[in-house]
């Protein structure tokens, strides 16, 4: 093993190069107190708290869409513990046309608005960030005031009728394409590119668009990353407009308008029992249905999220701290 001399005044001392390494590793800055048991213990103990606030609900969610109606009837509603577990509220979920239907436009609402509301934000944030832009203060002054002061629901219910909107899918997209919140994080990190690279790029030749393209959003991934999870999480939980601006044609309706009529207003599916035992035991319950559709909403989500996870953080906090 080789070993390392270090020289503190006038002796020197010979140690282990793995045990050097260790000691700086654990190094503590000087106003940095020591961790004690207690308080190693107190963060151990609200870790595992929030985690069971967070997973238990999952996992009764999961294990009572996939329960009977006679496991539904002894455990008196949500069930904790697996007790004949069963596929049929997905079979029953799948095969209503009401919600494949939704399944669709919920996909379709997503993409589109997603892609909408970025191209905007990313345009906009980038116009904002050049400080040679024509009128940009004006115009960041005024999405500021749209932050806090707006015309309310009835007078965008009134544009957005007057406009041609009153039961077209564009209704649920364009009210709320833009987050002036988003476009000041953008902003934020779109004015810290480095000044130097983009006087090159235009000496280049480099016009507005090319360094855009090239140079401001390869540099961004992260938060670019993080603004279109924001986006798509929006659009793909969004209900409320469906609300307002969709007639009552179940064709149009997203999934999170069609899980907000099966447990909310406690509206049944095809192949759902109300109430019964005996027989009812091989039967879907009708709240094993509503907690399918629950899983339903959430799958894309938690499949969509790790590709993000790892530009959350540096997203968020970059955009942030460079603000």
């Amino acid at each position: 093993m080789t070993l390392t001399v270090v020289r503190t005044g006038e002796d020197e001392k010979t140690v282990a190069p793995q045990a050097f390494r260790r000691k700086r590793r654990h190094a503590r800055p000087p106003w940095e107190e020591p961790p004690t048991a207690a308080g190693e213990a107190a963060k151990g103990v609200t870790l595992g708290g929030v985690l069971l606030v967070v997973l238990v609900p999952l996992w009764i969610i999961v294990v009572t869409s996939l329960s009977t109606q006679g496991a539904v009837n002894r455990a008196g509603g949500l069930v904790l513990w697996p007790d004949g577990l069963t596929f049929d509220a997905y079979r029953v979920m799948l095969e209503d046309s009401t919600v494949r239907t939704a399944l669709l436009v919920s996909f379709g609402i997503t993409a589109v608005g997603t892609l909408v509301s970025m191209v905007v934000s990313v345009l906009c944030a980038y116009g904002l960030s050049r400080s040679r832009s024509f009128g940009h203060r004006f115009l960041l002054t005024l999405l500021i005031i749209t932050m806090f002061v707006n015309g309310g629901l009835i007078p965008t219910f009134l544009v957005v009728t007057g406009l041609g909107g009153y039961g077209q899918w564009w209704a649920l997209i364009l009210p709320s394409a833009v987050s002036v919140f988003n476009i000041l994080i953008l902003r934020a990190f779109y004015s810290s590119t480095s000044a130097d690279l983009v006087e090159a790029a235009r000496i280049d030749g480099a016009g507005e668009w090319r360094i855009l393209w090239s140079i401001v959003l390869p540099t961004s991934r992260a938060v670019t990353a993080v603004m279109a999870l924001f986006y798509g999480v929006g659009y793909w939980n969004s209900f409320f407009n469906v609300l307002v601006y969709m007639p009552t044609e179940s064709e149009k309706w997203p999934l999170q308008y069609v899980l907000y009529t099966y447990v909310s207003r406690g509206n049944g599916m095809p192949g759902s029992v109300n109430q019964g035992f005996g027989d009812a035991l091989s039967q879907t319950a009708p709240l094993s249905l509503q907690m399918a559709v629950v899983v339903l909403t959430l799958v894309p989500l938690l499949v969509v999220y790790p590709f993000v996870q790892k530009h959350f953080r540096t997203g968020v906090l970059t955009g942030a701290i460079k603000g």
